[in-house]
């Protein structure tokens, strides 16, 4: 009977050895030789290396960053603390998240390169895909390339002029936001109803129904809704920082939520399939006078209901959470600043107590100043990052000035913090950190200054949400004479997927002596 030795350890890894020497050598004279010239052409230096980032052992994979970042969040200081890294080590960094590598900047010629100049060369990446699509689905957030560009055609329509200046039926839910709040002076959280303001407005603007959830009357239905979107983002927010493991850690209460919110969207959806069937059928089209309802204007494109969800979702994300914040935020420091209250006073005393009209609040500009300052100090989306499709460049970074070209791999996740750029001082002075509107009336930032985003995916509804943040804040000055801080805490941020107060706005409000009753319909 034949007998057989047993293979040496090095006869077992021989193999491996091999195939693996083989990848590297074609590596190195296929992609390594290619990058190598992409470097020496545009005169590509790497990054300055920052011992406190990449010390070895405590932070060689990251260890020591990620536990300090988890800790600052949870002490609600993630943006302090990333900034007080920024100033410690200049505007380009490398960072290392347990095994993920990251490039971290706050230059504006960076992030127009990225949004704009090789705008093709940067997509969204994976990272935030997986996060974002079980409760968005595959809509103008999470997707890249030809499907990004359907989305975009799909909905930019929607927000033309017409649609955006729709203040009578925004008038109805500031109504319910004025009758609201205590009128006896006692202390309100005005975010919490912010918040219900504009998911009212956006759920009517949207699916033609309201949320109505300011009125006494709200369904239970809608306020679990409103409820389960709120848990949800936080469940996005969770997994896009911590990746599969806030997936875990957050289990079956976020895929529940998730769940719950796509059935109450998918019931808006399937109404409207039903009305363009049955237009179809009669060979109609929709009548001149009818009410202008964003998802019924969708059908007309798309009859998928997947796609029809995925949409709304999205804009909902958008329209409702970054225009609360915005009012948050901004009423925060009107309630601080008396200065400030009486400048915007004098301006919206000027209507004579109308309401106003679309034209009216475009030329109100000490109200665009403070809006301006309010997304300057408290960007509703604090930061943002992409990855990058292909082999390229970035025009500063590199060397130990950081002036250098940077060489950015296939795969590489470049991030960037508007929290921190938006008070720069060679930006915006030696006040940066002042909330000082006056600032707006010579001010005019370029790639410095980006609340809603830059290039070809600049946010398509920045204009909606301001129209609607200008609207409620003269509707609530006319009704209101004058207002009072209850809260002697600092701005604190509350971070999810947009960035709003942690403790909320909480004001109390004396309303005027005689009651306006604006005479005029917008």
């Amino acid at each position: 009977m034949p007998s057989f030795e047993r293979p040496s350890l090095m006869q077992v890894l021989l193999g491996p050895i091999i195939i693996y020497a083989l990848y590297y050598i074609h590596w190195e004279l296929t992609v390594g030789a290619s990058r190598r010239a992409m470097i020496k052409r545009h005169g590509c230096k790497p990054m300055k290396n920052y011992l406190e980032l990449n010390s070895f052992p405590e932070n060689i994979i990251g260890i020591k960053t990620v536990m300090e970042n988890i800790r600052a969040a949870k002490e609600h200081r993630l943006m302090v603390h990333n900034r007080a890294r920024y100033l410690r080590t200049g505007s380009n960094m490398h960072i290392k998240f347990f095994f993920t590598d990251l490039i971290q900047t706050i230059e504006p010629e960076n992030i127009k390169t990225m949004l704009a100049l090789d705008f093709n060369k940067w997509g969204v990446g994976n990272r935030r895909k997986d996060a974002f699509v079980p409760l968005l689905g595959h809509g103008i957030f999470t997707t890249d390339g030809a499907a990004w560009q359907n989305s975009r055609d799909l909905l930019r329509p929607n927000f033309v002029r017409s649609q955006v200046g729709d203040l009578a039926t925004f008038e109805i839910h500031v109504d319910q936001l004025i009758k609201a709040i205590p009128k006896d002076g006692s202390t309100v959280n005005l975010q919490d109803l912010f918040f219900m303001l504009t998911m009212d407005s956006a759920t009517e603007f949207l699916f033609g129904e309201s949320t109505n959830c300011l009125a006494p009357e709200s369904s239970h239905e809608n306020t679990e809704f409103a409820e389960a979107f709120n848990r949800s983002q936080e469940g996005v927010a969770e997994s896009f920082r911590t990746g599969k493991m806030g997936q875990w850690l957050r289990g079956s209460m976020t895929k529940k939520d998730r769940e719950y919110c796509h059935y109450f969207v998918d019931k808006f959806v399937q109404k409207a399939l039903e009305y363009r069937k049955k237009l179809d059928v009669e060979n109609t089209v929709a009548k001149a006078d009818d009410r202008y309802i964003f998802l019924y204007e969708l059908v007309k494109k798309t009859k998928d209901p997947v796609q029809l969800r995925s949409e709304l979702m999205n804009i909902l994300l958008a329209g409702r959470d970054t225009t609360a914040s915005l009012l948050s935020d901004t009423w925060f420091v009107l309630a601080r600043r008396p200065d400030i209250w009486a400048k915007l006073r004098e301006e919206v005393d000027a209507l004579g107590g109308e309401k106003p009209t679309f034209r009216q609040i475009k030329d109100m500009k000490y109200l665009k100043w403070v809006f301006n300052e309010s997304l300057r100090m408290y960007p509703v989306v604090p930061g943002n990052t992409r990855c990058a499709a292909i082999d390229t460049i970035l025009p500063l970074g590199g060397g130990e000035d950081g002036k250098s070209p940077l060489f950015i791999p296939k795969g590489q996740y470049v991030q960037w913090s508007l929290y921190t750029m938006h008070r720069r001082k060679d930006f915006y002075g030696e006040d940066s950190e002042d909330f000082r509107p006056e600032r707006w009336e010579k001010l005019r930032p370029g790639w410095e200054y980006l609340p809603f985003n830059g290039g070809p995916r600049i946010c398509i509804g920045q204009q909606f949400a301001l129209t609607e943040a200008s609207y409620t804040t003269i509707r609530l000055m006319q009704e209101f004479k004058s207002i009072e801080s209850r809260d002697d805490r600092p701005w604190i941020e509350g971070l999810t997927l947009t960035c709003a107060i942690h403790q909320g706005t909480l004001v109390g409000l004396t309303p005027a002596q005689s009651q306006s009753n604006p005479r005029n319909v917008p």
